[in-house]
């Protein structure tokens, strides 16, 4: 009975090194651990004509597993392989970019100043839409029988209520996570990475670009 190797690869791999080989571009299981640990060091690619930037380099690649079982192949003919992940995959290679403290710093500080002003802004928008302050008025003037002047317990309770259903909703408090459970943000981005990744390795398929670098 011939060994059976089970193949898994993941729909983006990021690599910084220029040629990538099977183990590291996916993960392999068999019987025998010797096809595996032969197989882990077989090269899959060498990326050429890598794009410069001013602090690293990168190039993208869309891979089919019918290129992975073709190298396989090569050195197993009589191998029985079964595909376990993505039909195609990406493989990103890129330098490890150089670390400027100031610059990163710099950075975090213009996007939390664009996340704080802009919330800001979009719950002003909201609360002035929906007329807000003028509710909170009536509700005063309906359950005391005064006048509010906009400095009441219904103003105080809405910013603290606001702030923690703020904290709530990001899951975070400075840099502490509040759950374990993965933020709206985190989902998002992981949602959108994921659209992109099917994006290119759609685009790969109907242009015919398997074998090209993107």
């Amino acid at each position: 009975m011939s060994e059976i190797l089970y193949l898994k690869f993941g729909k983006n791999t990021r690599t910084y090194n220029q040629t990538i080989t099977l183990g590291e571009a996916g993960e392999m299981q068999c019987a025998d651990s010797a096809i595996v640990n032969r197989l882990k060091t077989e090269k899959l690619y060498t990326f050429q004509n890598v794009k410069k930037g001013k602090h690293s380099c990168a190039a993208r690649r869309v891979f089919s597993i019918l290129e992975v079982v073709e190298k396989i192949q090569g050195v197993y003919p009589n191998l029985e392989i079964q595909n376990m992940g993505e039909q195609d995959f990406i493989v990103e290679y890129s330098t490890k970019p150089k670390e400027q403290p100031a610059l990163t710093f710099l950075k975090v500080a213009v996007v939390c100043l664009i996340c704080f002003f802009g919330s800001a802004f979009s719950i002003m928008a909201f609360n002035n839409d929906v007329s807000t302050v003028d509710m909170f008025g009536q509700f005063y003037m309906l359950m005391t029988g005064q006048e509010s002047d906009g400095f009441t317990i219904l103003e105080l309770t809405y910013s603290l209520g606001l702030a923690a259903g703020i904290i709530a909703f990001f899951n975070h408090i400075g840099g502490r996570r509040l759950t374990k459970e993965p933020t709206p943000i985190e989902v998002e981005m992981r949602l959108y990475e994921d659209d992109v990744n099917t994006t290119l390795i759609n685009t790969a398929s109907r242009n015919g670009m398997h074998k090209k670098e993107q």
